[in-house]
């Protein structure tokens, strides 16, 4: 039963009572694992392009921008950085002064000269350590006055910071956050016919003011410096998707009589990129950078499906237009049909039943979507969440994005169609969101509600049950028309863990 007090906190979130007993019945009911037809690879839902093709795909995205195409970057930034140093905070609470031989904390601690934030580190130590600097302490054997002085409030505080603002690498006397790098691929990538780089990050409330402020800083920099105008947006998850908690036996969790939301994931960040008024979104992961040096197959491939999604785009548009017409032959038709199977494997039984103005109709329905490639890279650990092809409820198939969670593993099928799965989840995405006549489509009509999680969580030692919403790249564009795209490995470069800064990737070496 709700209160007014519950009723007034729903009002002050923008939560509708339906939708708040919408939340909890699905906590009741769960999610349904996916149908799968088969894990998507080369020749089965996954493009590989010829060089050739690849070039042509990059020609056309010159030609897109060259003739006034605008493009956005998007780049959820909200994402705290305490899981990098999770085995930092494990030393600093535990018992033991010297970190074990061989442990995440030992290499790093051996390796230290080699983290790009080192001379912000050494200056840091000094002020609070009188004069002591990270080598002094490390021979005094103060390993936890070090480590404490990378996550701590006394020290650079990198355990309560975003990863956007921490410092990723070091070229020179140089030194780059994620968000720096971001906005100088966006310059290299996505620079407009008038020179301008437009680009979103969705943050949280209380980093918005830093976030700002090395904006402020580093914008004016990277303009002169690669001669363009860089516009920067922000914006916040927004309240009203927040889930409410419930308490193992699905009843309303409270805290002080209060109701308890928490964030639905970053598939709530569907609103955010609703709102966005740009025709082609680029979306990539704020730790997924590389230096300067080591950038040319990013830059590269980033263009490769940028254009291969105009080229796709080119002919969906003219495929409408001879639907609209009226004018076209059963032959046409057939060639629309075998487009939809080859480039975005999608399969229907009506494709293969409907005919004339009936299967007209209906290829109209499927083409007038939202557009999404996706590049994709080999997967070099164990099989799990990824590109698959699915069954939608209305019996047709798809290309879709799943976690493991979706995947229903009591069946052997499943367990060895996955067994089969030779790529991992998106490095990169770029999407077509307006019409082929310019107008935006309204993004969350596309969402499957069916495709959200539950997970267990703890709130000051009470267990809680959360609900995410379908993921930004899951179901929240499900319905989307989606093509995979291989990439190479070199384009995928995440910074999981602090210790993942000392691959050769991030350390800008030649």
């Amino acid at each position: 039963m709700l209160t007014k007090d519950d009723m007034a906190q729903l009002g002050q979130r923008g939560v509708s009572e339906e939708t708040l007993m919408t939340q909890v019945e699905r906590f009741k009911t769960g999610f349904p694992y996916l149908k799968i037809y088969d894990s998507a690879r080369p020749g089965e839902g996954i493009t590989v392009l010829t060089p050739q093709e690849e070039a042509e795909a990059v020609a056309r995205w010159d030609k897109y921008l060259a003739d006034g195409g605008d493009v956005c970057k998007f780049v959820p930034a909200s994402g705290a950085a305490s899981r990098m140093f999770k085995s930092l905070f494990s030393f600093v609470d535990g018992d033991k002064d010297t970190a074990p031989e061989g442990s995440d904390v030992d290499n790093l601690l051996r390796n230290i000269h080699d983290v790009a934030f080192f001379g912000q580190l050494d200056e840091q130590l000094r002020k609070t350590h009188s004069g002591k600097g990270v080598d002094e302490l490390l021979a005094e054997g103060a390993q936890k006055e070090v480590v404490k002085g990378i996550i701590g409030p006394e020290g650079l505080d990198y355990g309560n910071l975003p990863k956007g603002l921490l410092t990723f690498h070091k070229s020179g006397d140089d030194t780059r956050t994620p968000v720096e790098e971001q906005l100088v691929e966006g310059a290299q990538s996505a620079r407009q016919a008038d020179g301008s780089v437009n680009m979103h990050l969705t943050v949280s409330p209380s980093h918005r003011e830093a976030f700002a402020r090395k904006l402020a800083e580093a914008v004016p920099a990277i303009e002169a410096r690669m001669g363009v105008k860089i516009f920067v947006s922000m914006s916040e998850q927004k309240a009203s998707t927040d889930t409410v908690a419930v308490n193992e036996d699905n009843s309303l969790f409270r805290e002080d009589g209060r109701l308890v939301f928490r964030p639905g994931g970053h598939g709530a960040l569907i609103q955010n990129l609703n709102e966005l008024d740009s025709t082609v979104v680029f979306i990539k992961n704020i730790d997924n950078v590389v230096p300067d040096n080591r950038r040319e197959s990013t830059l590269l491939y980033k263009k490769v499906i940028a254009g291969y999604l105009i080229e796709l785009h080119d002919k969906v548009t003219a495929f409408i237009d001879l639907i609209d017409s009226r004018q076209y032959s059963e032959a046409e038709l057939e060639g629309i049909v075998a487009f939809m199977r080859e480039c975005f494997s999608f399969d229907s039984p009506e494709l293969s039943t409907l005919k004339g103005e009936d299967l007209a109709t209906y290829l109209r329905v499927k083409l007038d979507r939202p557009m999404r490639v996706c590049g994709m890279v080999r997967n070099e650990v164990e099989p799990g969440g990824g590109p698959y092809v699915t069954y939608n409820a209305d019996g047709s198939r798809s290309l879709q994005i799943l976690e493991s969670t979706q995947i229903d593993l009591s069946k052997t099928e499943n367990r060895e169609m996955m067994a089969k799965a030779t790529h991992f989840n998106p490095v990169d995405l770029v999407c077509y969101v307006k019409d082929h006549e310019g107008r935006k489509y309204d993004l969350p009509a596309y969402v499957d509600a069916e495709t959200g999680f539950i997970s267990s969580k703890s709130l000051h030692g009470r267990s809680l049950k959360a609900l995410e919403l379908p993921g930004l790249w899951n179901g929240a564009m499900s319905d989307w028309l989606t093509a995979f795209v291989e990439v190479p490995i070199s384009t995928f470069n995440p910074v999981k863990t602090v210790n993942d800064l000392l691959r050769p990737q991030h350390q800008g070496l030649t």
